[in-house]
C-alpha cells in the first residue's frame, strides 16, 4: 500500500536533467507509423519555470501524488510459459517536431513497428520536472494497438534552485546534505507519478533510467548523484510500484561509482548493434547494479528495439499492462 505522507506543498523554480544523447538509446527512437497529434493535457499544479525554459507544471504536493497513484488498478497480465518478447520504447523524439524544452525539442520519430508486442513509453521530457509533451496521445496510440506498456523515466542532477526549493519535500532530513539530495529524488519520482496518471497510464513498475545528461550532467561526486537515484527510486516505491533501471555498466559507474540497488530488475541497453548481441547482454556478466536482467534493448534502423530476456518473457505481468479502448 502506499505510504501517506505529511502534506508538503511543492513549488518548484528551475527544470533539470536530461535524457540521451550520445548514449545507447535513452532517448530512443522507435519503428513506423504516424506520429501522435498535440498533448490533450500536463499535470496539475502550479505553473514555474526558469528564465531560458518553457513554463511547467508541478504537482500541489507530494502527498498527493504519491498516495493517489494507485487510484487507478492496471489491467492484470498473467503470467505464461517463458518466450522470445519483442517490443520496442518510445519518449518525447516522437512526438511531433519541435515540441518540449528548448534543449530536448522533439524530433517526429516513427513510433514502433508491428514487430512490438510491447512498448516503454517515457514519462520525461529527457531532465527531470519535465512531462513528455506527448504522452497522453502516445498511451492513445498504444491503446489502439492493444500493445502491453510499461514506463520510463530518466533522472537527473538537481539544479542549485530546485534543490533549494524540495530539500525537505519528502521523508529524509533535508537539513544534510544527502537528505535534501535524497528528498530531490523523491520529488522527480512524484513529478513523473503525475504526468503518468494525467495520461492515463497505469503500469506495475517504472524503470529508471541512469546515464549521463547532455545539457544538464551530473556533479562529479558519485555518492551524491547516487542520492538523487536511491530517493527517486523510494519515491515509485512508496506509490506501490515496481521499479526497474536502464543503464550500461560503463555509464552507471560514470554516475552512481560503485553504488548497488540491492538486486533490483535491470534493462540493459545495447546500442547499434544486432538482437543477437543485445542478448548476450542479458547474461550476469553484463549487470551495472547487481540485478537480473529483464530487458534488453538495441538499436536497429535507427529505432530502438527491446526483447525480454530468459525467463522473463512469461512474467511481464510486472512490468506491463494491456491500455483498455
Amino acid at each position: 500500500m502506499p505510504l501517506r505522507l505529511a502534506a508538503c506543498v511543492l513549488t518548484l523554480a528551475a527544470l533539470v536533467g536530461g535524457c540521451g544523447g550520445g548514449t545507447p538509446a535513452a532517448s530512443p527512437p522507435g519503428g513506423s507509423g504516424t506520429t501522435p497529434a498535440a498533448p490533450t493535457g500536463s499535470p496539475s499544479g502550479s505553473v514555474v519555470g526558469a528564465p531560458s525554459q518553457p513554463a511547467i507544471q508541478i504537482p500541489k504536493g507530494l502527498d498527493e501524488a504519491i498516495a493517489k497513484a494507485n487510484s487507478h488498478a492496471p489491467t492484470h497480465v498473467s503470467d505464461g510459459p517463458d518466450r522470445r518478447v519483442l517490443g520496442a520504447d518510445a519518449s518525447w523524439p516522437q512526438c511531433p517536431e519541435g515540441m518540449g524544452i528548448p534543449q530536448k525539442r522533439s524530433k517526429g520519430a516513427p513510433l514502433p513497428t508491428a514487430a512490438a508486442r510491447f512498448v516503454v513509453l517515457g514519462l520525461t521530457n529527457g531532465p527531470s520536472f519535465t512531462p513528455n509533451p506527448c504522452l497522453a496521445d502516445q498511451v492513445a496510440w498504444a491503446r489502439s494497438r492493444s500493445l502491453l506498456v510499461s514506463a520510463y523515466a530518466v533522472v537527473s542532477w538537481p539544479a542549485p534552485a530546485t534543490l533549494a526549493q524540495v530539500k525537505d519535500a519528502g521523508p529524509y532530513d533535508g537539513s544534510t546534505r544527502l537528505g535534501a539530495l535524497h528528498n530531490a529524488g523523491y520529488a522527480a519520482a512524484a513529478y513523473s507519478l503525475k504526468t503518468m496518471r494525467t495520461a492515463g497510464l497505469d503500469v506495475p513498475g517504472v524503470w529508471i533510467d541512469v546515464e549521463p545528461v547532455p545539457d544538464f550532467d551530473w556533479s562529479g561526486n558519485t555518492g551524491e548523484n547516487a542520492a538523487v537515484v536511491e530517493g527517486t527510486a523510494r519515491g515509485y516505491r512508496d506509490a506501490g510500484l515496481q521499479i526497474g533501471y536502464y543503464s550500461v555498466p560503463s555509464l552507471w559507474k560514470r554516475v552512481v561509482g560503485t553504488w548497488r540497488t540491492g538486486g533490483a530488475p535491470e534493462w540493459r541497453a545495447a546500442g547499434e548493434t544486432s538482437m543477437a548481441t543485445a542478448l548476450a547482454r542479458c547474461a550476469a556478466d553484463w549487470s551495472f547494479g547487481g540485478g537480473q536482467a529483464v530487458l534488453t534493448q538495441w538499436i536497429e534502423d535507427q529505432r530502438d528495439r527491446d526483447v525480454t530476456c530468459p525467463g522473463q518473457g512469461g512474467r511481464l505481468g510486472r512490468w506491463f499492462t494491456r491500455v483498455q479502448p
